[in-house]
């Protein structure tokens, strides 16, 4: 099956569909791109289909490049036939053709090895075979020579290489690999050291591996590594020889003896130990996807939280002995003013700092002010709940996250934008911004440090990369950019775009006072027309001259578009004007296949562009829920059971959420306590960002837990 036949049977599209992707990936196109603007091709794939889609094509392909390496390989030795041809155009995995090149892939010195070297190949032959004639002494003497020395060791040799071919035979492999993974249990011992009570849970552990969740693999393999657990695969080794022996024992009374002892020799030595290796980085694989998985999930919600526009906002950076320090924004997220406050131990300059930053709210009209989730941030929520009673202003506080903003400070980007600040007020500074505008401030992060998810540091580092950029791309796709104001590290994940060209972009409108058509674009130094069309539909110019500019119509369907208006006898003016309310509704009356026709585009465009005259320059993140803004403070000490609240979900993991209900310590919604009917995956209910309401379930001030359920809320409420 050809690889374009291959994705689109496993991906449910048709066959001209799947090659169209191939063509433009091939082309170069971004997926965000081919998502957005050419939907007929694909019959409108989200972007996760398409990059799933993009991930199986490079796998099919490395598959295939690995197949035709192989295919040389055994040619070169002579030794290609029709059964391996086969064999090999079967293969579905490139652990299945590792298998098939096992035999002939250049070994290391092994027993084998050695005893074919010394001629005994042959006196294998017939030790396989298991000739009812057989005598193994009388045949091993045909092979003693200077080398071989005594028949005990001609058939000692003859036995260590029949042991190696059961060991490399592909289907025995595959088939009890295939054993392992649905019979085979993990087991943990726990090895005292000083970590060790980490990993109390897992002393004695048993699990089959078929049934283990992902993040228990992910812990066993930390402990494992921290020589806190003895990790070990069990099965029944009756079941293994069994399926062995049907491969290659025969019935012969003569032979069976010493063909179970290959047999075994052979599972004990070589088989169990290399299948084991491989069932375990199988796991760990699945364990990482998965845990990936979440990563992705979680990303994406908080990427696209509400911004907090129009609004002066303090952004508060907690700490003890250094002070908490302070940032002023404005809305358009410039720096007002910066300071230092000791509201928090040793110093407890209470008094003082209420004043500092009660004339920096008054002078600068402060409307919100944010606080850090970090070191001293309970105490500094409480200064905070008391300065609010103090100011001539309504203010109100949100903590926020402030994951990955030391790394943000600290970075080459944190020193370019702020020279001159020292880390802690750049930091201060990202507190604030996070609050006005998350995406915007997320991004400059290294998207593994913003710590949505589990096991961050265990992951292949590098494909957690690239699939959180791939997040990242794709929600700064969906909203869109305006080409004024954002940062070239904004700018950089817009399709097309890279860092380099990104900052042309800002060099280029500095230097021209701003951009007024998208146009203007392609004199932008190395923005050629390949980036230009895959960047121009994703990059906004409000108030530019013209207002197409500001929607994500892509320049490649203004003249439709332009003709849509006049057939509906509408203007560009009219767009300007949000005076196409009934645009929609006269499209349907004529006909949207028949409008599309006319335009001489598909109707998945022609809805596109609807969607984007009737409101032009939104932001699609505005229909998100607002950050909860609080004015009091709550302690864990004032939490009582059954209390009900509204939290934010922070973090979605493998056996529950953990939810802010506006205290220093996120609560925990265990799986069980999500729904009252069945789900597998907490994500199948909740996502990060989302509004929730909770109720206490209990509260562990010694342990700094809490527990909380979602179960019975509304029927509680309805009750009373």
């Amino acid at each position: 099956m050809q690889i374009a036949e291959q994705l689109a049977s496993e991906f449910g599209i048709r066959l001209d569909y799947s090659n169209n992707i191939i063509n433009l990936i091939d082309e170069g196109c971004t997926i965000p791109f081919i998502a957005r603007y050419r939907k007929e091709m694909h019959g409108t794939c989200d972007d996760q289909i398409l990059r799933n889609f993009a991930d199986r094509l490079k796998y099919l392909r490395n598959l295939s490049a690995e197949k035709e390496k192989v295919q040389k390989n055994i040619e070169e030795q002579g030794k290609w036939t029709e059964e391996l041809a086969k064999a090999l155009n079967d293969a579905r995995t490139l652990t299945e053709v590792e298998d098939i090149y096992r035999p002939y892939k250049p070994k290391r010195k092994t027993r084998a090895s050695i005893a074919i070297s010394k001629g005994l190949e042959g006196l294998a032959d017939v030790l396989q075979a298991q000739s009812k004639a057989f005598v193994l002494s009388k045949e091993a003497e045909k092979y003693l020579s200077d080398e071989v020395l005594s028949v005990e060791e001609a058939v000692a040799g003859a036995k260590d290489i029949v042991a190696e071919r059961i060991s490399d035979s592909a289907e025995l492999r595959k088939q009890l690999r295939e054993l392992l993974l649905e019979k085979a249990k993990i087991c943990c011992e726990l090895v005292e050291n000083d970590n060790s009570a980490t990993y109390e849970t897992y002393a004695g552990f048993k699990q089959e591996i078929k049934n283990i969740p992902s993040h228990r693999i992910l812990a066993i393999n930390r402990g494992e590594r921290e020589k806190c657990l003895k990790v070990d695969l069990v099965i029944e080794e009756e079941l293994s020889i069994k399926l062995i022996n049907k491969h290659f024992k025969k019935d012969n009374e003569d032979t069976n003896v010493i063909i179970e002892e290959v047999i075994k020799d052979s599972y004990d030595r070589l088989l169990f130990p290399s299948l084991e290796r491989e069932c375990r980085n199988y796991l760990t694989d699945i364990a990482n996807e998965g845990a990936i998985k979440m990563f992705e999930l979680n990303l994406k919600p908080l990427l696209m939280e509400a911004p907090l526009k129009n609004n002066i906002i303090l952004g508060l950076d907690p700490a003890y002995r250094t002070g908490c320090k302070i940032a002023v924004i404005d809305r358009s997220g410039d720096v007002l003013a910066t300071t230092v406050i000791y509201p928090t131990p040793p110093q407890n300059k209470t008094e003082e700092s209420i004043q500092k930053l009660k004339e920096l709210i008054e002078k600068y009209k402060v409307d919100v002010i944010s606080i850090g989730n970090g070191t001293a941030s309970k105490e500094a929520e409480i200064f905070v709940a008391e300065l609010i009673k103090h100011v001539n202003r309504p203010v109100s506080y949100a903590v926020v996250s402030e994951a990955g903003a030391s790394v943000y400070s600290a970075s080459k980007l944190g020193a370019e934008e702020f020279p001159d600040y020292d880390v802690a007020l750049r930091s201060a500074v990202s507190i604030a911004r996070r609050l006005q505008d998350p995406m915007a401030e997320l991004i400059k992060i290294d998207v593994k440090s913003i710590g949505v998810g589990q096991y961050q540091h265990d992951m292949p580092q590098n494909r957690l990369t690239e699939v959180l950029t791939g997040v990242v791309e794709d929600c700064v796709n969906s909203v869109g950019v305006d080409l004024n104001t954002a940062s070239p590290s904004l700018m950089s994940y817009v399709s097309g775009l890279n860092m380099s060209i990104a900052k042309n972009i800002a060099l280029f409108r500095a230097k021209e006072g701003g951009i007024k058509n998208r146009n203007d674009l392609l004199k932008v130094s190395k923005l050629g027309p390949k980036a230009f069309e895959q960047c121009a539909g994703f990059l906004r110019i409000v108030g530019g001259e013209n207002i197409l500019d500001n929607t994500g119509v892509h320049p490649e369907s203004y003249e439709a578009t332009r003709k849509l208006l006049t057939m509906f006898n509408f203007t560009e003016q009219d767009v300007k004007n949000n005076n196409l309310d009934s645009l929609p509704k006269l499209v349907e009356l004529k006909g949207f296949e028949n409008v599309a026709k006319s335009l001489g585009i598909g109707e998945p465009t022609l809805r596109d562009i609807i969607k984007e005259l009737l409101k032009p320059g939104r932001d699609i993140r505005e229909s998100m829920p607002k950050p909860i803004l609080r004015s009091d403070v709550i302690t864990m000490e004032d939490l009582k059971e059954g209390m009900i609240f509204t939290g934010t979900v922070r973090n979605v993991i493998d056996f529950g959420a953990f939810v802010d209900i506006g205290v220093h310590q996120d609560g925990l919604v265990h799986i069980s306590q999500i729904s009252d009917s069945f789900i597998k995956h907490p994500s199948e209910a909740l996502k990060v960002g989302q509004k929730v309401e909770v109720k206490i379930l209990s509260v562990d001030l010694n342990k700094k837990r809490i527990a909380l359920t979602m179960k019975g809320i509304e029927k509680r409420e309805e009750d009373e």
